[in-house]
């Protein structure tokens, strides 16, 4: 679903759609061409295979998969605006396939949704609810969209860490059953922002360094 992650950056950040889709069309090849990367040195794609969470530190979230069966795929794409799709977490047993973008606070999660939510209905082929508040966060925000008759999928757009926001683009087969779109939701609910590191109060002195 290239079109979405154009929409993403197009619609929603600068509104040039011709730079959004020369960033889609890199960012279509780091999740399916292994070693294409981006505007620096080639990156392969890594699958991770473990279990438990992944944690990405510089981009500040962490990842906790229902289950083994969802295969993560980091392919670490960046563009010079500072978007990211560092990450695409697909479900082989019901085809569904979740996409994680972190991008600049440049607006809030709710005006994110509202705008990528009005650029998909201009879409041929693209219906979507309104969007409304999730239970994520108290800031969270998502609707769900169609794609003619064969693709259902869902935006959930939520706060980051440090002035980013997150947000999942989720699609699945028109005639998954529900136990597959519930599966989809628990993913959703594992992406979340890293917690806050601490600050240092001002004047005051680590212990060890104290005369």
């Amino acid at each position: 679903m290239g079109v979405l992650r154009k929409l993403a950056w197009g619609f929603l950040l600068w509104g040039t759609a011709c730079s959004g889709s020369r960033q889609a069309v890199k960012a279509d090849a780091a999740a399916t061409e292994p070693g294409t990367g981006g505007s620096g040195p080639p990156v392969a794609a890594q699958t991770a295979s473990v279990s438990g969470p992944y944690v990405d530190e510089e981009l500040g979230f962490e990842i906790i998969r229902p289950s083994d069966e969802w295969h993560l795929v980091v392919t670490n794409e960046r563009t010079p605006e500072g978007l990211a799709i560092p990450v695409v977490l697909r479900h082989p047993p019901s085809n569904a396939q979740v996409v994680l973008q972190v991008a600049p606070e440049v607006v809030s999660p709710t005006q994110f949704a509202e705008r990528l939510a009005e650029g998909l209905r201009q879409q041929p082929g693209f219906t979507t609810t309104d969007p409304a508040p999730l239970a994520l966060s108290d800031k969270a925000v998502g609707f769900d969209f169609q794609v003619g008759d064969g693709v259902h999928g869902r935006v959930a757009v939520r706060e980051g860490q440090e002035g980013r926001v997150l947000m999942m683009l989720a699609t699945w087969p028109a005639l998954a059953p529900a136990s597959d779109i519930q599966n989809v939701d628990a993913l959703i609910q594992g992406i979340r922002p890293l917690p806050e590191r601490k600050k240092p109060l001002p004047g005051t002195v680590p212990q060890a360094a104290r005369p």
